[in-house]
């Protein structure tokens, strides 16, 4: 077998996570059989280099299977969000870090033209030629420090339908001359779609929230 147990590097980890999940939010550690399955994934990640059900159960030589590792990605009532923050308390408490610069970036990920079940997937221009992909947008916020850097918070973007519609047929019939009184009013932006800028203020203010202790000498955007 190529992999039969975490990392113990990997495991000592999780060990500190359920600690410190305990400490933050009573109630939220994980259970043993999660514990076991996001071991299983990080030691899958380090050797595979990717994040691929299909690859894992190889890497377990069928011991892992793909049905069982997706069940509990999927529904398994693992508390994500917390996750992330305390991954990143125990990684700045690990490093002795105090202060920092933000920094803001984003990242455009390619997927295949026919998915229809990947989360805020819209078609997206590519960049290395003039046609277009399906794609996803990630805002990162990143901790620039002088040992390291940390991915801190992300969201998902996504343009408004509603409003990238109304902007394609406005350009139309704006270009066939009809009177901008005569067109369509501009539609209000539906919030389960905010702006860039609006994401942005929101990593911030949970970045605040959830590592209040951390000097910020500056923000990048």
């Amino acid at each position: 077998m190529l992999m039969n147990a975490p990392a113990t590097f990997i495991q000592s980890y999780i060990d500190d996570l359920n600690d410190a999940l305990n400490q933050l939010k009573p109630g939220a550690a994980l259970t043993r059989i999660q514990a076991a399955w996001l071991g299983t994934c990080l030691t899958c990640i380090l050797l595979m280099n990717s994040v691929c059900w299909a690859k894992f159960e190889r890497a377990s030589l069928g011991d892992c299977k793909v049905a069982a590792l997706s069940w509990v990605f999927r529904k398994a009532s693992i508390p994500w969000d917390w996750l992330l923050r305390v991954s990143v308390v125990l990684i700045l408490k690990r490093y002795g870090i105090t202060e920092g610069v933000l920094a803001f970036d984003e990242s455009d990920r390619a997927r295949p033209k026919s998915t229809k079940r990947i989360y805020k997937v819209y078609k997206q221009k590519h960049k290395g030629s003039v046609g277009y992909v399906n794609g996803q947008t990630i805002v990162l916020l990143l901790l620039v420090t002088s040992s390291i850097t940390v991915p801190v918070g992300f969201f998902f973007y996504m343009p408004d339908p509603a409003l990238k519609q109304w902007d394609k047929e406005d350009k139309r019939l704006k270009k066939s001359g009809i009177a901008k009184k005569d067109r369509p009013i501009k539609p209000e932006r539906d919030s389960a779609y905010p702006t860039k800028t609006e994401i942005a203020l929101g990593l911030l203010k949970e970045f605040k929230v959830a590592h209040s202790l951390i000097k910020i000498k500056g923000v990048l955007a």
